[in-house]
């Protein structure tokens, strides 16, 4: 199904996305803007990002899961194109809004774009096989994050100033995320049951509606803590860009273990997927409490091994109760329902200037919370689920 080319693509993806994600805040306060107003900007990043995979999922249930994705992926690479040789305020803005590159910098940032989960979950329809080929991927793409990072890290060793250099470095991002792009062209895709519906069968809109209320929760905490967690790092630690780089660099090796561990986890993939969400937000407050910069940093570290693990489970789950011929509609709901909540960027940025550990405090309840949610609505499926994949295994290759 050309999958070397997907593990390709999110390996160039991951390290032009990664350094994208991480140095773009510590940009916008090079450029004088303020914590609140770069919570802001990312809002609207969210926003306009979320609308095109919105519109991208209903479209790929008809026209195919490959051609979205390559459609998907164009919006970066212009836009991080449009960064690169843009020095006007006003048009690094609307760069940002275009490529959609804004939100968590964790490992597996540059793994998912629109049309990539349905794609996976349409071609592989066993739920181990899922789970597996999400982790090769989440792991594949996590250890590459460490490019994008350590390219923040060498950001300071470049003869030029340092708005320069990042511009350089956007460049070298651009590049990599337009071979990542070509690279989309020599996937292959299964053939797909015959759309029925205009949007949605009601057992298909009935459990995204339960997955989008969880994901919802969470996402509002990952939103108000993650997005200017670089920053974060900078304001509360006195860390330069080097240094927050190099702790990003430990935190993608870690989710890309933890990503790897996945497939050789057995135990029950819901529970995996709630259990390691709840941690992840226990992982954010403690963080916060933490007055020294190494232990917030290993802390840190620790959460990605953790993520890492975690997310695998949670996109199996996340596709468990949908019909095949809904893939690319639900995920895209789903997915698109998690990054409208991020819009609470703003808060993040607003709670930082009123006092730098509320953002991670905030968020990691609300995270946490939003794993004991996601284990309560979602655990009465798996009965159901296995009438649904015995309908998935009779389709022909």
């Amino acid at each position: 199904m050309g999958f070397k080319y997907l593990i390709i693509s999110r390996i160039l993806r991951s390290i032009g996305l990664i350094f994208i994600t991480l140095s773009s805040s510590l940009y916008l306060s090079l450029l004088h803007f303020s914590p609140a107003l770069i919570g802001l900007i990312f809002a609207g990043v969210i926003a306009f990002s979320s609308s095109i995979s919105l519109g991208l999922g209903f479209l790929g249930d008809r026209i195919g899961y490959k051609k979205i994705l390559i459609i998907g992926d164009s919006f970066a690479v212009i836009g991080v194109l449009l960064l690169a040789i843009t020095s006007n305020p006003s048009f690094i803005i609307l760069a940002l809004i275009i490529s959609g590159i804004s939100g968590s910098a964790g490992g597996m940032r540059g793994l998912f774009s629109t049309g990539l989960t349905a794609l996976v979950m349409s071609n592989w329809p066993e739920e181990r096989e899922r789970v597996t080929r999400i982790a090769v991927l989440t792991s594949v793409a996590s250890i590459s994050s460490v490019g994008g990072s350590l390219m923040l890290t060498f950001h300071s060793y470049l003869p030029v100033s340092p708005i320069e250099s990042y511009r350089i470095l956007f460049f070298v991002s651009f590049l990599m995320l337009l071979v990542s792009q070509i690279n989309l062209f020599f996937l292959k895709e299964r053939p797909r049951p015959k759309k029925t519906t205009k949007i949605l069968k009601r057992s298909s809109l009935s459990y995204s509606l339960k997955v989008i209320a969880s994901n919802s929760l969470a996402g509002f905490g990952i939103g108000i803590a993650i997005p200017l967690l670089p920053l974060w790092f900078s304001l509360r630690f006195h860390m330069p860009s080097s240094e927050i780089g190099l702790i990003f660099t430990a935190s993608y090796i870690s989710t890309s273990l933890g990503s790897f561990l996945a497939t050789r986890v057995s135990f029950e993939t819901l529970k995996v997927a709630s259990i390691t969400r709840i941690l992840n937000g226990v992982f954010l407050i403690l963080m916060a409490l933490s007055p020294f910069s190494v232990v917030s940093a290993l802390i840190y570290v620790i959460r990605g091994f953790n993520a890492g693990l975690g997310a695998p489970n949670r996109t199996a789950v996340n596709i468990r109760g949908i019909s095949s011929e809904d893939y690319g509609t639900a995920s895209s709901l789903q997915g698109v329902a998690t990054r409208f909540s991020q819009l609470s960027s703003g808060i993040g940025g607003y709670l930082m200037e009123v006092a730098l550990p509320l953002p991670e405090e905030v968020g990691g309840i609300i995270q946490a919370i939003g794993g004991f949610t996601y284990m309560r609505l979602l655990r009465k499926r798996k009965e159901e689920k296995k009438v649904i994949d015995k309908e998935e295994n009779k389709r022909p290759l």
